[in-house]
Order: C-alpha cells, then sequence, then structure tokens
C-alpha cells in the first residue's frame, strides 16, 4: 500500500545511470525476463564499483554456484506456481493458519533446507545452521490471510493471471521462500550466518502481528536481521514502518422496547454522537504533519428495528509514520467517546446512565530505519544490479516490529503482479516473477555473509 514516500536512495554509485538505462532497454526487450545473469547484464557490467554493497552485490551474483541456483529457480518456476495454487486452496484465516501452517512445514522439510519446527504460536520456522553461526537472518512471509474460514479459495485461471481470495496476499511469498530454499540446496549453498525461513502467523488485521511479536518478544530466537517479503511491486523496498492503533468502542445500557423503554439512553444515539465527535477532531489532526490517516471500520449492535439497543460498538484504525500523531490521535478519539456518553446520558428522560469501553485491538509500532544500515544498502544495490530504481517507502508490514526495535529491517516483493488484495476478486499474475525470488536471494546471500568468499570463474 502506497502510504507515505520517503527519501530517495543514498549511497550508490550514482555514475551507473547509463548502464542501468541498457538494462532497461534489455528488460523491456525480454533479455532478461527471467535471466539468471540478471545482475551481470545490469549494473554490474560497469566498470569499476567504487560503492562497497555494489561491489558485494556484483561479486556475489558473479559466483559460479549463484549463477546456477539462479537458473534453478527458472527451470523449477512452474513448481512454484503449483505451490501457489495449492497453498491458495487451504484457507488459512485469521487465527484460524493450522493447515495452511502444516502443509507448508512439510514443503519446508521436503527442500532439505534444514531442521524445521513450528512454535507456540503458530510459526513455521526452518533454520539452516551458518557456518560461523554468530548472526541469524530472518525472511518471512505471512500464512494468514484476511478472509473467513468459508471464503471459496478455488484457484481459476486466465493466461498467466491466477484468481482466488488471499494468492497474492502473501501465498505467492511462500512459495518464494520455498523456491529459494531448494536452489540453495541443490547448490550446496551456505552462509556465514544462520539463515531462517518463516512462514508466520497473524500478520492481518486484528492478528496484530502476533506472529512476528512472538519472535522478538517471547521467542527463542536472537534474530540480527529480519526480511519480511510482503508486496507486489518489485522495486518497491520497505524501511519505515507506518504503526497503526485500533479500538472496538462499545456503549452499553438496559435496553428495551422502542415504545415502551423510551426515553432511555440508546447506546446506537452515543456510538453516532462519537463517530461525528471524532471525524470533527481528528479531521483537524491530520491537516498538517506527516500523513495521518483514520477510519471507522466496522459497527454493529441492537437486536431489532424495534428495540433500544443494549449495546452498539464500533472498529476503529488510525495511522501514521509518526508516533507522536498516533498519541495526538489516541487523545482525540478518548476525548470524543468520553464526550458522546456524557452528552447522551445528559440528554436521557429517565434510566440507568449509559456506559462505554474503549478495547485496543491492536498497536502496531510505527519507526524508520537509519538508510545507512548495510541491509538497507544490500538492498538497494540488489534492485540496482537488477536494473531497478529503489523505490523506499513506509508502510505496515511484519517488519514494523524490528523496525521498532532497532533491529534492521525490510519488506521486499514477493515477486508478480498482485492485484485487489483484500478482495474477492484478488488476483496475481505470474509476471517477470524469478526476478524477485533471484533479487530477494541475493540480498539474504549478501547480508548473512557470502559474498567475502570469491570463487575463481
Amino acid at each position: 500500500m502506497r502510504i507515505w514516500q520517503g527519501p530517495k536512495p543514498v549511497g550508490l554509485n550514482q555514475r551507473l545511470s547509463p548502464v542501468l538505462a541498457l538494462g532497461a532497454v534489455l528488460l523491456a526487450a525480454g533479455g532478461l525476463m527471467q535471466g539468471a545473469a540478471a545482475a551481470d547484464l545490469a549494473a554490474c557490467a560497469s566498470d569499476g564499483q567504487e560503492n562497497a554493497y555494489m561491489e558485494e552485490i556484483c561479486a556475489l551474483a558473479d559466483r559460479a554456484d549463484i549463477k546456477a541456483a539462479f537458473k534453478h529457480i527458472e527451470d523449477n518456476h512452474e513448481r512454484g506456481v503449483a505451490e501457489v495454487i495449492e497453498l491458495t486452496e487451504i484457507p488459512a484465516p485469521p487465527f484460524g493458519e493450522e493447515k495452511r501452517g502444516a502443509r507448508f512445514a512439510e514443503m519446508l522439510e521436503e527442500t532439505g533446507f534444514g531442521e524445521v519446527a513450528t512454535d507456540e504460536v503458530g510459526n513455521v520456522i526452518a533454520r539452516r545452521e551458518g557456518k560461523k553461526g554468530d548472526r541469524v537472518i530472518a525472511v518471512a512471509a505471512h500464512i494468514d490471510t484476511v478472509f473467513p474460514l468459508a471464503t471459496d479459495v478455488a484457484v481459476r485461471k486466465r493466461g498467466n493471471t491466477y484468481f482466488a481470495p488471499g494468492i497474492g496476499d502473501n501465498t505467492r511469498a511462500m512459495a518464494m521462500l520455498l523456491e529459494i530454499a531448494r536452489a540453495m540446496v541443490a547448490h550446496d549453498i551456505e552462509a556465514d550466518a544462520d539463515i531462517l525461513l518463516i512462514g508466520n502467523v497473524g500478520e492481518e488485521g486484528l492478528g496484530d502481528l502476533r506472529g512476528v511479536r512472538h519472535l522478538f518478544r517471547d521467542g527463542a530466537e536472537k534474530i540480527d536481521a529480519f526480511i519480511a517479503v510482503d508486496g507486489g511491486r518489485r522495486n518497491r523496498l520497505i524501511y519505515a514502518a507506518i504503526g497503526s492503533l485500533r479500538y472496538r468502542v462499545i456503549f452499553r445500557g438496559p435496553g428495551g422496547h422502542s415504545w415502551g423503554a423510551f426515553g432511555l439512553g440508546n447506546p446506537h444515539h452515543a456510538l453516532g454522537r462519537a463517530i461525528e465527535n471524532f471525524d470533527i477532531a481528528a479531521a483537524e489532526v491530520v491537516k498538517t504533519g506527516e500523513r495521518t490517516t483514520y477510519n471507522v471500520g466496522r459497527i454493529g449492535g441492537g437486536t431489532s428495528v424495534n428495540s433500544v439497543p443494549f449495546e452498539s460498538w464500533m472498529e476503529i484504525d488510525m495511522r501514521s509514520g509518526d508516533p507522536a500523531k498516533l498519541e495526538e490521535m489516541d487523545a482525540v478519539l478518548k476525548e470524543a467517546v468520553m464526550a458522546a456518553l456524557e452528552e447522551e446520558n445528559a440528554d436521557r428522560a429517565r434510566g440507568a446512565e449509559l456506559t462505554v469501553e474503549l478495547k485496543p485491538v491492536g498497536n502496531r509500532p510505527a519507526g524508520k530505519g537509519d538508510l545507512e544500515t548495510p541491509l538497507i544498502q544490500r538492498s538497494m544495490a540488489a534492485m540496482k544490479a537488477f536494473g531497478f530504481e529503489p523505490d523506499l517507502r513506509a508502510s505496515s508490514t511484519d517488519a514494523n516490529i524490528p523496525i521498532s526495535l532497532n533491529v534492521p529491517a525490510v519488506t521486499l516483493s514477493r515477486g508478480g503482479v498482485t492485484r485487489g488484495a483484500h478482495s474477492l476478486a484478488e488476483s496475481w499474475t505470474d509476471e517477470k516473477t524469478t526476478l524477485s525470488t533471484q533479487l530477494t536471494m541475493l540480498v539474504i546471500l549478501s547480508e548473512a555473509g557470502l559474498a567475502e568468499r570469491r570463487e575463481a570463474q
């Protein structure tokens, strides 16, 4: 989701632009459509690399085993597409990811990547031990979707486009992890650092990032760098976290017959007042400063048209990349709700006073990564190597948690083109997909410490 645009990439060799232009022409002509040596044919063809991260990425891409792994990804791409379909057709609603997680664990086991385990909350984790094992690089693709259990998730195909709820967001990313695992195993690629491939639960909605929270708060892992795989555009690099606060606001009263109990405090009326109060005040807050948004997403309550409701509720989402703005919005919401309660109680003719509960149902922390962090620089360099101009962005992903804890973290593309995410008409188009898989593998291996071991070609 394009919420906020960060600063331009820094620290990359600006003299590469003529070569990048050539790379773009080759891409348009199809020369790099699924090319195993895409990095060789783009920025890495430049004479002399002055930027250390570009030198590292280019040296890594020039290794015989990495070139072979790139080709393995291309040659086995159809298997990856089949896995996208299989996993999509296993429902994974919020807090109901068990079946899809179990199948994903089996698939990871079959790759031979490393020991596979499922933790207490349902995260599926495969570990490939490093030669040094002094660092841990985690790569995560969330298992869950936004869709209820009864949703029809059968996949339909039209040309190279596949239709089904959740097929892009985020089943395609799960398949990418399997493709990377198989390519590394097939060509015996080892790293200095331990590498974790993770299918995590609870990214969507009220899951509130519970899978990744567990990894960093309750899990036994010490994670030194974190890569989330989510989002569609291949040059989009998420380095900053859009935070969110979510509440369920519940007004309660005695309720009764619409005729006989008329004059009692009405929870629906109080809810309406609260929404109006909040909308007026919040609209002023979002006019200045970093982009901030708010939304009343769901409302409910009541038993019938001829009954004074005993309960009325709404769910509210507030977002910003600035923690201070979120605090301001939080205060505005609470003031609006309490004012509505007082107004409705003052206007009632009889009966007990209404009460209200503000129940937090989500708190995603905001934050920004340091652009000079090696993981961010390596990600930008890899995109340059493949002929993509990095588009630095802030969004709300699993990377929010490590970013808020000052752990280096980015979110990279799952590949292909996703349209209609979170809708029943969601689709995923298999377009230049292997480029994203190769790029992500390159970033993982660069961060994990392969670049220094260069092979004679």
